[in-house]
């Protein structure tokens, strides 16, 4: 179903925006329901047609928009499945882990109707943040906001979120380079905090400079709850991490991993590094894409962070304390049920989808996981 964009932006203008974007404060009233939605507990909505999704976000059209390492970004009918292609980017890149990551789409999309996009390309290999404007059914009018960020076959980030201060928050890896994480100069291994038309705001911590905070591997979960902003890290070996992130703060890669240990302490009290609030101690699940569940729906996960996994093919629900700054419990989802799970959102009636890292790849939608 195509829908004109006179047509959508008075969708926008009458249905309430939340979840699957990641947004920093749900919305207080949720949309009314569809009585003719499938009643599955757990269903499929896309099987086939789509290939290495990276990104899945629910779009104020209530639709999951979605992009795939390849360099294509679609619309998703979430009831029925139809994917509606939107543009395939000209110059991506698509080596190793690299190629089309993170989106975003502008918090006032009905006035300002951007779409935010963190590729790779080029020769020597490099990503950028680009800026697109959806009309009449497809993106055009890129702007490039900030570019020349190093990357690699591996550890490339890179998620996109507006923050509660609209500013745009963008999680860099270490593009293969250790040392550069540690380097203020660099824009690798790095949380960069940019204003919506790419320029620097002037209260970051670095004069004319993105950077937010640093010591960073290859962040591939970005999340707001309220003023609050959480990340997800591949870890090496050991010590994937989940990490609240603070202003011009340390997170101690490649000097620290996991908490603040052993030999580790010195390095941590010189650089105000700050431990994450949750590891995997001595393995690795290569957590990827994460957001936040605060609904009636399942009540067992509310106030949970929910964490997918490439490697270990599982959901995590990440029980929050009741200030947010600790993980209280945590309990495993759909282990091996689904392959690698690359991202996951959450509707504004309180659905939960996942990606599947996989050619073909699919979309699957959580209402009970009972």
């Amino acid at each position: 179903m195509k829908t004109s964009f006179p047509a959508l932006l008075l969708l926008l203008l009458l249905t309430a925006s939340g979840g699957c974007g990641k947004k920093s404060t749900p919305n207080p009233v949720d949309p009314p329901e569809d009585p003719d939605w499938p009643a599955d507990k757990v269903r499929v909505v896309v099987s086939s047609g789509i290939g290495r999704p990276w990104e899945i976000l629910w779009g104020p059209d209530n639709f999951i928009w979605m992009t795939e390492r390849g360099g294509r970004i679609c619309r998703i009918n979430p009831k029925t499945g139809q994917v509606l292609p939107l543009l395939t980017l000209p110059d991506i890149v698509a080596n190793g882990e690299g190629g089309l990551l993170g989106m975003a789409l502008h918090p006032d999309f009905s006035n300002s109707p951007f779409v935010y996009l963190s590729y790779n390309y080029g020769s020597p290999y490099r990503e950028k943040v680009v800026r697109y404007e959806f009309r009449n059914n497809t993106l055009s009018s890129p702007l490039i906001l900030l570019d020349n960020i190093p990357a690699a076959g591996i550890h490339n980030g890179s998620r996109v979120r507006f923050g509660p201060d609209g500013m745009l928050y963008v999680t860099t890896g270490d593009a293969a380079n250790g040392s550069a994480a540690q380097n203020t100069a660099s824009l690798s291994g790095k949380v960069l905090r940019l204003r919506p038309d790419g320029s620097i705001p002037a209260d970051n911590p670095v004069p004319n400079s993105p950077l937010w905070s640093l010591g960073h591997r290859n962040p591939q979960g970005l999340v707001f709850v309220g003023t609050t902003l959480y990340t997800s890290e591949h870890g090496a070996n050991t010590e994937d991490e989940v990490n609240i992130i603070e202003k011009n703060r340390n997170y101690g890669w490649p000097d620290v991993q996991g908490p603040c240990n052993g030999g580790e302490l010195d390095f941590c009290n010189a650089n105000n590094v700050k431990p994450p609030i949750w590891s995997t101690g001595n393995s690795t699940y290569a957590v990827s894409g994460m957001d936040f569940y605060n609904h009636d729906r399942i009540p067992a996960w509310k106030n949970s962070l929910l964490l997918v996994s490439l490697k270990n093919a599982t959901l995590y629900q990440l029980k929050l304390s009741s200030n947010g700054q600790s993980v209280a419990s945590t309990t495993n989802w759909f282990a091996n049920r689904y392959g690698r799970l690359r991202d996951i959102c959450v509707s504004p009636n309180g659905r939960v989808y996942i990606c599947t890292d996989a050619d073909p790849g699919r979309i699957i939608e959580i209402s009970d996981p009972n």
